[in-house]
């Protein structure tokens, strides 16, 4: 065949939803990993082991504002007959020197100090008189305010037993042992983690910057007034949100007017902060199709962008290539906001998650029976519909109607309900596979 031919062929393929998927995610690696501080690390994937230096808590601390004591001072004590013992000083958070306690005394003790020698377990403010004389105490009097309450004597109303109220050196995590595994996703808790051990920076695998741009001269940013033809951009919005909530960093350019080199230009220009570009609209078969138009002539410096025909609805066009000198992958996806959206999940968000270094990359999917029929579904496509999933009853109820310009109903949906290509109608009741988007 000559080349021509060859072209004509390849254009005219009908690729299957799973073959552009591995198409892309074959060619798409994750990002290579950098030194991070805790906060900037928020987010992104672990690349290391992380073991624990040192045990947590690293000392036995008390767990309550109270009195350290010994057991046998305060056994067979009560409101009526209290044991009164000696208070030789405080211990605060932080103490370095501890007094240590001896027959008869007690040291008052705060939460999160380490417990002074000679102490075997502590008496909580409540159980006590809190060194008043009166009757038991609610809570402590600030030290600035009653000095004198760090000595004199205290009456202890109630028994305690052997390590009551201490949190014992290595009770959360003992040394050596493993923190974080390679592979995490790191969020509030694993950096508290992280900062409780002592580490102050960590290696990953940082977050995909996207690029998000719509293209069409009728598109007009919201809280703008609309002229006659025009609508308000909301791709570049849902589809920078569905980046952020994907975890990458995401970036909405505004709306490119239908004109190549425009695109052209506003590409260059945001290809050095992106480690993937997303564009939506301008890749049918349109005489304003600008997508299309401006990345099928790129040079081979330049890179390759493919147009495809998918077996699917909604989002049959698609586009995917590498452009630019670090060859930056970009996803062109259909215009119409369900298309968009659809498009989005299906093959941009498993391409951000890889290159995030996850494990997983794809939605959860799940079986639900449908409560509503579905009386048509095009033979030879995987149709993606609009779902309410109800976790509890293991039930999907279709959202609105099969239009890919139909928004509201998007909003209203928790699920992609997934008709494959050789089913035309669902009978209500039937079981369906679906994503969730959740």
């Amino acid at each position: 065949m000559n080349g021509t031919t060859d072209q004509t062929t390849h254009q005219d393929r009908v690729w299957s939803v799973a073959e552009h998927l591995d198409d892309v995610l074959a060619k798409i690696h994750p990002l290579e990993p950098i030194e991070l501080q805790l906060l900037d690390a928020q987010g992104c994937v672990l690349v290391e082991d992380i073991t624990v230096p040192v045990a947590l808590p690293p000392f036995d601390n008390s767990s309550m504002d109270g009195y350290a004591v010994r057991v046998a001072d305060v056994a067979g004590a009560t409101e009526e007959f209290p044991a009164t013992l000696s208070v030789i000083g405080d211990v605060a958070a932080g103490s370095g020197e501890l007094p240590a306690v001896g027959p008869g005394e007690a040291a008052r003790i705060m939460t999160g100090a380490p417990v002074p020698p000679g102490a075997e377990a502590v008496v909580p403010v409540e159980w006590t008189d809190g060194g008043s004389g009166e009757g038991p105490a609610v809570t402590m009097r600030h030290a600035t305010a009653a000095p004198q309450d760090a000595a004199g004597e205290v009456r202890v109303h109630r028994p305690v037993q052997a390590r009551a109220h201490i949190r014992a050196q290595g009770s959360d995590v003992a040394a050596g042992e493993p923190a974080l595994r390679a592979g995490t996703v790191l969020g509030p808790s694993q950096i508290g983690l992280l900062a409780a051990i002592g580490r102050g920076t960590v290696r990953v695998r940082p977050r995909p910057r996207v690029v998000v741009m719509s293209t069409g001269s009728e598109l007009v940013q919201p809280g703008e007034a609309l002229g006659p033809g025009q609508i308000h951009d909301s791709n570049s919005f849902q589809l920078t949100a569905a980046a952020r909530a994907a975890g990458a960093i995401a970036y909405r350019v505004g709306a490119v007017a239908d004109d190549a080199e425009t695109l052209r230009a506003t590409l260059e220009d945001q290809l050095i902060r992106a480690d993937i570009l997303v564009t939506s609209g301008g890749v049918s078969v349109g005489a304003y199709d600008v997508v299309k138009e401006t990345l099928t002539d790129l040079s081979a410096e330049e890179g390759t962008v493919e147009f495809r025909k998918l077996a699917m609805q909604p989002g049959k066009p698609q586009g995917f290539g590498l452009i630019g000198p670090d060859r930056t992958p970009l996803m062109a996806l259909p215009g119409n906001p369900v298309s968009s959206y659809v498009s989005f999940e299906l093959f941009v968000r498993p391409a951000i998650r890889t290159l995030m270094g996850l494990a997983e990359v794809h939605r959860a999917t799940a079986r639900a029976a449908c409560t509503e029929p579905i009386a048509s579904s095009p033979k030879g496509k995987r149709q993606f519909l609009r779902g309410s999933y109800d976790p509890d009853a293991d039930r999907v109820t279709p959202v609105g109607g099969t239009g890919s310009h139909l928004i509201k109903a998007l909003a209203h949906a928790n699920a992609l309900i997934i008709v494959p290509e050789e089913v035309t109608e669902v009978a209500e009741g039937e079981e369906v596979e679906v994503v969730l988007l959740g």
